[in-house]
């Protein structure tokens, strides 16, 4: 494998449990929750670099980000996947800190309302949590649903964006 391929990682702890944070020479490739596998996002397992910068950098602006200094992220990405999955990880880019949508609203933002299900799909696949707000997107009732890190750490990352808007929004 090649130096611009070869897949490194270090893990860090955080609100929402230890997170791995996993990059290529490019750019940042996932983040993954505490004892997730890499079948989700399809890598080869990296190889642990705790003072590789791109992770340094990854780990600073997401510790900045819990602490509420910081509310958007400025990391290269390396995010593999389907055009379809790029494109609806590019329209999470354009939800801002603290506010949310539903499934059919990326949907519709996409051109295609009929789409839910294939953007849910790709939201499952998103491989950089987090950095790339999956957490964002919440069912048409306003309920939360699905997400790779699980409800409880979807309600701990939306409560945090919102906490100077409204009360706590979810308590599961």
């Amino acid at each position: 494998m090649d130096q611009d391929n070869r897949l490194v990682y270090t893990d860090i702890a955080s609100p929402v449990g230890n997170i791995r944070l996993v990059a290529t020479m490019r750019g940042l490739t996932a983040v993954l929750w505490e004892a997730e596998n890499y079948t989700r996002t399809r890598l080869s397992k990296p190889d642990r670099d705790d003072h590789a910068p791109l992770l340094l950098l990854a780990q600073r602006q997401l510790l900045e980000y819990f602490d509420r200094k910081r509310t958007i992220f400025d990391l290269p990405l390396d995010m593999q996947g389907t055009p379809f999955q790029r494109k609806v990880w590019d329209a999470l880019l354009t939800i801002p800190y603290g506010h949310t949508k539903s499934y059919g609203d990326l949907a519709r933002q996409l051109g295609d309302i009929k789409a839910v299900r294939a953007v849910g799909g790709a939201l499952n696949r998103n491989p950089v949590s987090i950095i790339v707000p999956c957490h964002r997107i919440i069912g048409g009732s306003g309920k939360l649903v699905g997400f790779a890190g699980g409800l409880k750490n979807k309600s701990i990352l939306i409560d945090l964006e919102m906490k100077d808007r409204t009360p706590k929004l979810f308590d599961l």
